[in-house]
């Protein structure tokens, strides 16, 4: 089902410069519309947002790959995933061949992707909590996604990742972010990449935004 549609969003990534093949075959395997609601379901394989109940969205293709691609991971890496949403990223590093870990706050959206992961065998760890504070239990991580707009890159997280692991976190406003790429040289040493112009729902937490 979608298997044309699927096609022709993998060659829109292509065209808008994704070159990694392993993400790339990930986004062919892996079915979208699974992800989405119902009502949703003909658009799951446009290149954009979209919403999936409870103020979130599960995110544009395009950023997802990027992201992922950014993270330039080996097959058996340990990821923390911020923002499990509807569970489409961390499915994409699952069938990657990575060992997902993914934290989600709010507990209806948790429940949902749980109940999803176990019908696909999909074998992510999940959590419920506030994700800005990480998961000190298995770290540290090769890599750390963040799928949600911070203030400020959260310290627990940097902590949590291995020497030689890269986070991704957007950063900014509530509005629109740069995309953080953050390569940890030692433990209090970062290089840090930037790009500008992502928009992300807003990272809430103990090192987020706070929630009103």
């Amino acid at each position: 089902m979608f298997e044309q549609e699927r096609e022709a969003l993998v060659n829109i990534l292509k065209e808008k410069g994704i070159k990694d093949e392993r993400v790339l075959n990930a986004f062919m395997d892996v079915e979208r519309h699974l992800f989405v609601p119902d009502i949703m379901k003909y658009h799951s394989y446009k290149d954009v947002a979209l919403p999936i109940g409870h103020g979130q969205t599960i995110s544009q293709p395009y950023t997802v790959a990027f992201m992922t691609e950014a993270l330039n991971l080996r097959p058996g890496s340990k990821i923390l995933e911020i923002g499990t949403g509807s569970g489409y990223q961390a499915a994409i590093l699952e069938k990657m061949g990575m060992r997902v870990f993914s934290i989600e706050r709010n507990n209806n959206l948790y429940n949902t992707a749980l109940k999803l992961f176990d019908s696909l065998g999909i074998r992510a760890a999940l959590r419920c909590a506030d994700g800005t504070i990480g998961w000190e239990e298995f770290a540290p991580y090769d890599g750390i996604i963040v799928t949600a707009g911070g203030p400020t890159v959260p310290e627990k997280l940097k902590r949590q990742l291995a020497i030689g692991g890269r986070m991704v976190i957007p950063v900014g406003d509530k509005k629109t972010q740069s995309m953080k790429i953050l390569n940890k040289i030692s433990d209090d040493e970062f290089e840090i990449k930037e790009m500008p112009q992502f928009a992300f729902v807003p990272l809430i937490g103990k090192e987020g935004w706070k929630e009103k």
